[in-house]
């Protein structure tokens, strides 16, 4: 599906009725790859309708020459989440970067939120200034391994558990419908260029803190988003649960099943809080 805007038209995926809940993705993934990943979990509540959005650059949407910055990635973002939810309020969802752009929307947004999930997010765009533990590599698969193409072995740099499951998802990444060479060279311009790659103003300080159910997973060994950035953030988020994961690097590798039980739990607390009013 597409929602049309002013100069772009951004491509999102829809499952499920119900309360909206909006999902962004990693720097670079699909939609059809977040829901590939998310869907297994969220299927398992009733009740909730999520959309998968593809920022610009990403999956089905193209990047544009007149998107020279993440700031305007995120007035793109807003402005297709005010679109498509229609004053209506939302839960939001953020993986990885789109953590970045979640916290975005909630510097922008907050009054409308129900709810924030950040799994492995980013903390600090800047790639010098997180704090982030040495690759390490706790169970290695060396047979399997040996058969992946080198752009799926590349993304081994962010695993820290080469089992079955990871290896399948480290392909699927590898493999995914992410608009080709010219949507990378439109995420590449922006990446390269650190004050490009960040927002141009603090969007972890926030006016209050943000007082709804919220729920941060991270992985012990994440050797790209980290863990310990996202703990210094507590403050904001008064009612956050807080995990880290051992036997963990970004993919959260193994863990469907406890992250199913901890995002059960969320939602129930953001239900409990709606109905509270």
């Amino acid at each position: 599906m597409e929602c049309s805007l002013k100069n772009i038209k951004i491509s999102y995926e829809v499952y499920g009725k119900g309360q909206l809940i909006i999902i962004l993705p990693g720097w670079g993934n699909s939609a059809s790859l977040s829901a590939s990943w998310w869907e297994p979990i969220f299927q398992q509540q009733q009740g909730f309708q999520r959309i998968y959005i593809d920022p610009p650059g990403h999956g089905k949407t193209p990047g544009k020459d007149w998107i020279t910055n993440q700031d305007k990635i995120l007035d793109i973002i807003i402005e297709c989440i005010d679109k498509l939810t229609q004053g209506k309020r939302f839960v939001l969802v953020g993986h990885s970067l789109g953590a970045y752009h979640a916290r975005g929307v909630i510097y922008h947004r907050s009054n409308l939120i129900d709810g924030l999930f950040m799994a492995v997010p980013i903390i600090t765009a800047k790639d010098s200034k997180r704090t982030v533990p040495p690759h390490t590599i706790l169970v290695d698969n060396p047979a399997e391994v040996a058969k992946l193409m080198p752009a799926e072995s590349k993304m081994l740099r962010i695993v820290a558990v080469q089992s079955r499951d990871t290896l399948d998802r480290v392909i699927a990444m590898a493999r995914q419908d992410d608009g080709g060479v010219e949507n990378s060279k439109f995420l590449e311009k922006i990446i390269e260029v650190p004050d490009k790659y960040t927002f141009s103003f603090d969007v972890d300080s926030l006016s209050e803190p943000f007082l709804k159910p919220t729920l941060i997973i991270t992985g012990r060994q994440d050797n790209m988003a980290g863990y310990q950035d996202a703990w210094k953030l507590l403050d904001n988020y008064p009612r956050a649960t807080y995990v880290l994961f051992d036997r963990a690097g970004h993919l959260l590798e193994d863990k469907d099943l406890m992250i199913s039980i901890l995002v059960a739990e969320w939602l129930d607390r953001v239900q409990e809080s709606k109905d509270s009013k």
